[in-house]
């Protein structure tokens, strides 16, 4: 490998590159769009376009995309060459500054959730300057939103950026009572941690389940699975190791912070971790990510499985969203601090954080809801579906210690008033992180573990930006207008650890007490992704996203609309995937092996009386018993799938889809799974549990 100063960020049209290429007064104009949201006039477009062109074709790019992420939760990117005609029957290379800003895509394929008819095709791009253009495979990618011809988003990034807008606004407003004349912006800053499967192609491609949907349907647990935590940071497979090189290397060169690699719980599952960035930026690079992922893993003969729960029985995958607020001074504001002024000033931005969970709690839960993902939550491996932050002991101390107008700490003789008494430093990960916590705080940032592996990062990032930025702007709004700051600010921070202490649980999540305290506590349990979306169109979250301009309450509704359209046509997928499988391959060959059983049985029992047949006979007694249980079962699945096509309303469909159709397709795999465990090798036509997840040496 290459040194790594050396290529990273190669193929980036990073700021050094700009600064290089650009004149001196086009890359400040550019910086400011950077850094301070600024609109780049046309003029500079032109320039800055040209300077792009450039440096691509010579990095022997021929083409350029405007590189965008619509509402299906992966990118998309429609080529379009440089070439231009000339007089002489030659081409030129041209990219213009109206084609860096503005793409015309058709959108008539992407999701829009009754935002347009399917005829009105038109959909625009529109650069996002704060985020590097790049080249991927031969041809320059331009980082867009992408929105409708009545100007509605239709993407994920448009939203994310209008919360951190949002977010940036507020948070200045409560700076500045605190008396930061310095501080002209705030961002969120997001590292997500990413864990993926890695699984032999041969293998992946025996298997009809794993190519349709992401997941295996069947499959019995192998002898061995993930018991004795000998994966888990253990040491890493040459072919595995081989395939993180070039991963680093392919993610380096695209400027993306990889950081930490290793091996997770289960078996044939990794991790990978960046370094922090810019909110918006770290959506793009996460996306990024997982596509790079599956392109190194196809080189290696392996392919990267990127499904929350490729495998029943062993540990799914998740995406964890490390999330913290900083200024353009360079303070983190969830760092504690060691002043009353920092004190204070960390403590109003807990508050508001802790505020915006409890208020937005059900948001938080949408904003990581899949079909996929529901299989992964609440089991002992992920958080409960139950919203709730983990703050750690000191933290806990320092809030009752105010909550009761009581003293904190041994050396403490007065009462601990927000902004007046300097609070004992709080070490960075003085506590052990709860792994069992949705929502966790660690140090200086939260960490939010609810996401699915296959989750694009925006969705929660939109929800949290804007959920923190209303409880900002509600802190501002009453503490602009206090006669005695100190006072306000104190009976502020001491109402909302009152009124909002419920959600803050530091004790076992897989506890199923938890459940039962959780519901006195007035917190919801939503576990299912039809139990949770409904939330979405209620008034309040409405309001929250309007009054932000996040949403339009259309473009809240088409969400609504396409989400719950997603998780029935991915369970649907499935179920149509049961029926293929089992009827064409699963069931053709247990009968295959129940009469080879039979045969040899008879031929037992011809050579005498005292030969025993008991295995032979038992055995295709069971699995044709077992038959008949999965034949039933199959019947069923393909009843319950005909009914669901005369079910219109898309949320009554999405509660058959839970209630009817996943239920019976539990009842099939249960059938056929145990049949596995009772057919010979020799007759199985998949590639078994044990195969998959220990085939990659």
């Amino acid at each position: 490998m290459r040194n790594v100063t050396d290529l990273f960020g190669e193929n980036v049209f990073n700021e050094s590159v700009m600064k290089a290429r650009l004149p001196k007064d086009t890359f400040k104009q550019v910086q400011a769009a950077i850094h301070n949201g600024k609109r780049l006039d046309p003029s500079a477009a032109a320039v800055v376009a040209n300077a792009i062109k450039d440096w691509a074709i010579e990095k022997g790019a021929t083409h350029y995309t405007h590189w965008f992420q619509p509402m299906t939760g992966i990118t998309a990117e429609k080529h379009d060459s440089f070439i231009s005609p000339a007089s002489d029957g030659r081409v030129i290379m041209e990219f213009s500054g109206k084609e860096l800003i503005q793409g015309e895509p058709d959108a008539s394929s992407f999701p829009s959730g009754g935002l347009r008819a399917t005829f009105e095709a038109r959909g625009y791009t529109a650069w996002d300057p704060t985020s590097f253009a790049f080249i991927k495979d031969g041809v320059l990618c331009i980082p867009t939103a992408f929105c409708s011809y009545g100007g509605e988003a239709l993407d994920k990034k448009t939203p994310l950026l209008r919360s951190m807008e949002a977010i940036n606004k507020q948070a200045v407003r409560v700076l500045k009572l605190f008396g930061n004349e310095d501080v002209t912006s705030v961002k969120t800053t997001v590292g997500p941690e990413q864990e993926y499967f890695l699984v032999d192609k041969e293998m992946y491609d025996k298997r009809k389940d794993l190519i349709y949907t992401g997941r295996t349907l069947f499959g019995a647990k192998p002898p061995k699975g993930q018991e004795l935590d000998d994966h888990y940071f253990g040491v890493i497979k040459p072919r595995v190791q081989a395939f993180m090189n070039d991963l680093n290397e392919e993610l380096w060169k695209l400027g993306i912070l990889a950081k930490t690699e290793h091996n997770e719980v289960a078996p044939a599952q990794h991790e990978l971790a960046p370094i922090f960035t810019t909110t918006n930026i770290a959506a793009d690079h996460n996306q990024l990510t997982m596509e790079v992922m599956q392109k190194v893993a196809k080189k290696h003969g392996l392919v990267c499985l990127l499904h929350e729960k490729p495998f029943n029985g062993v540990n799914g995958s998740g995406k964890h969203n490390n999330w913290s607020i900083s200024t353009n001074t360079g303070v983190n504001l969830l760092e504690p601090g060691e002043t009353p002024y920092e004190n204070a000033q960390f403590l109003l931005f807990l508050c508001a954080v802790i505020k915006a969970v409890d208020d937005y709690q059900d948001l938080l839960r949408i904003s990581v809801a899949s079909a996929g993902n529901d299989h992964r939550l609440g089991a002992n491996e992920a958080p409960p579906a139950i919203v709730s932050m983990f703050i750690g002991s000191e933290l806990s101390e320092v809030l009752q210690a105010i909550e009761n107008d009581t003293p904190y700490g041994a050396k403490e003789k007065e009462l601990l008033r927000v902004g007046v008494h300097v609070l004992p430093k709080i070490p960075k990960d003085s506590t052990d992180r709860n792994r069992t916590s949705p929502f966790a705080f660690t140090g200086n940032k939260f960490e939010f573990r609810m996401l699915g592996s296959a989750n694009s990062i925006s969705g929660c990032n939109t929800v949290l930006n804007t959920a923190v930025a209303e409880e900002l702007k509600q802190f501002a709004d009453e503490l602009e207008n206090a006669a005695d700051f100190d006072s306000a600010l104190h009976n502020l921070v001491k109402r909302v650890i009152v009124e909002h202490q419920h959600v803050i649980f530091n004790g076992n999540g897989y506890d199923s007490a938890w459940v039962d305290e959780a519901e006195k506590r007035g917190l919801l349990n939503l576990k299912t992704t039809p139990d949770a979306l409904p939330y979405f169109i209620h008034q309040k979250n409405i309001d929250l996203f309007t009054s932000h301009k996040v949403f339009t309450e259309v473009e809240i509704r088409s969400r609504y609309e396409i989400n719950l359209e997603s998780y029935c046509k991915v369970v649907n997928i499935e179920a149509l995937t049961m029926v293929d499988m089992a009827h064409k391959d699963l069931l053709p060959a247990i009968s295959a092996y129940i009469e080879k059983l039979s045969t040899v049985a008879a031929g037992k029992k011809a050579m005498g009386a005292d030969i025993d047949c008991s295995y032979e006979a038992e055995t295709a007694k069971e699995l044709s018993k077992l038959s008949a249980d999965a034949y039933k079962a199959l019947k069923k699945l393909e009843e319950k799938l005909s009914e669901s096509e005369k079910i219109d309303d898309m949320q009554k469909l999405s509660v058959f889809v839970k209630d009817e159709i996943i239920t019976t397709m539990d009842e099939l795999r249960a059938a056929i799974d145990k049949e596995e465990t009772l057919t010979s090798a020799e007759y199985w036509p998949y590639p078994t549990y044990g195969e998959l997840l220990f085939g990659v040496r």
